[in-house]
């Protein structure tokens, strides 16, 4: 698999980062979900994981054709942190090679979201109501 650097939002070290793929999905690195109450709400199955990332990160998604604003909190979207993270969920990348590329740190993990699932959450900004200001 070929991947392709879209953005990084990095504070203090910290990094989230989104990939473009050449098998229409992003990768989206970001941190290891721990706290207890949200790890049991969401549940995880054996091929999924979740990763939290800063909100800003998918504005980044304007460099591989999908521009707007992530107007809907759905799936791949799965919690919004007090702080206005964002808990994605996806199939965890396994592949050491593809790892290795991405130099995640211990308190990272990385997820496969396909490309129309966040396609389906981002809308042009002209097409927002009044009353539907932007969710990210």
């Amino acid at each position: 698999m070929e991947i392709r650097l879209l953005g990084k939002e990095t504070t203090g070290g910290d990094s989230p980062t989104l990939y473009a793929t050449d098998h229409g999905t992003y990768l989206i690195q970001g941190w290891v979900v721990t706290e207890p109450e949200i790890v049991a709400k969401l549940g995880i199955s054996e091929d999924d994981t979740y990763v939290e990332i800063y909100a800003r990160l998918l504005g980044h998604l304007a460099k591989d054709g999908l521009s707007g604003v992530v107007a809907s909190r759905a799936a791949p979207i799965v919690h919004v942190m007090p702080d206005g993270n964002l808990i994605v969920q996806g199939r965890r990348v396994t592949d050491p090679a593809l790892r290795a590329k991405m130099a995640l740190p211990a308190n990272e993990d990385c997820v496969e979201v396909a490309r129309a699932a966040l396609a389906a959450l981002v809308q042009e900004e002209d097409d927002l109501g009044a009353d539907d200001p932007p969710a990210a």
